[in-house]
């Protein structure tokens, strides 16, 4: 079995890193996750992340109480940014769905996701409410990070509306929206081998024309993905693993 990740404080590891540091501290939340809840002792195998690319790898040397844990670094990492980079435009889903869309596009490898809000989404995000969900979602994130072992979480952004979103694709290498009346499939489109590659996945009620036609002056095609019709939040994990595949990034 792999090591667990934990994520340590970025200005912290980073200038740790640059010192060539032969011992971090772990505490607070998560020394008292590793301490109390995974229950890891010394000698066990640890590996640390600031979720933006850096690395420490390493065992613990030793637990004090119940928060705190030393960690003795047998190697630094450094994991260069993806390319291309994958982000994927996700429309509020209803209930749970959309931690469950941000846990797996995750653990499948996405780089960055945007919250849209629709015309057709059913839930809404407003005041208090879309704040506490806007944490959720990169609370599910961090957390669905540290399960697949990455040392790059994904940029999980504020929420845009379609008029920014149109924006987002129009600087894309590469930005695709995901129909089921696409008229040709992701897995044969051209794609750029760097650059950004954006993917739209709309709500349980469809994109509507009008943003069809908006994203279209952007330069986003309408693609599908299959013969079947996936729910939205699954079709955003389904075009990150094929477009993982297609760039090589998976090999």
């Amino acid at each position: 079995m792999t090591a667990p990740v934990f994520l340590a404080e970025r200005d912290l590891l980073h200038r740790l890193r640059q010192e060539g540091a032969t011992t971090v501290t772990l505490d607070g939340p998560e020394g008292r996750h590793a301490v109390s809840v995974r229950r890891l002792r010394a000698g066990e195998e640890i590996v640390l992340t600031d979720g933006a690319g850096t690395g420490a790898y390493g065992t613990v040397a030793a637990v004090e109480g119940k928060d705190r844990l030393e960690v003795a670094v047998s190697a630094w990492h450094e994991e260069p940014a993806p390319r291309p980079r994958i982000t994927v435009v996700q429309a509020l889903p209803k209930g749970d769905r959309g931690e469950l869309a941000v846990e797996t596009m995750t653990e499948t490898g996405v780089d960055a996701i945007v919250p849209w809000t629709a015309a057709r989404c059913v839930t809404q995000w407003r005041g208090e409410r879309g704040a506490k969900a806007l944490t959720k979602w990169r609370n599910t994130a961090r957390e669905a990070g540290k399960q697949a072992r990455r040392l790059r979480f994904p940029d999980v952004t504020e929420p845009m509306t379609t008029s920014r979103v149109a924006g987002l694709l129009a600087k894309a290498e590469f930005a695709a929206v995901l129909h089921e009346e696409g008229g040709e499939p992701l897995a044969t489109a051209e794609l750029p081998a760097e650059g950004d590659l954006v993917l739209v996945v709309g709500p349980e009620g469809g994109v509507s024309p009008e943003e069809l036609a908006a994203f279209g002056e952007a330069g986003a095609k309408p693609y599908r993905l299959g013969p079947t019709v996936l729910r939205t939040s699954t079709a955003g994990t389904a075009a990150t693993a094929l477009l993982l595949g297609r760039t090589g990034r998976w090999s």
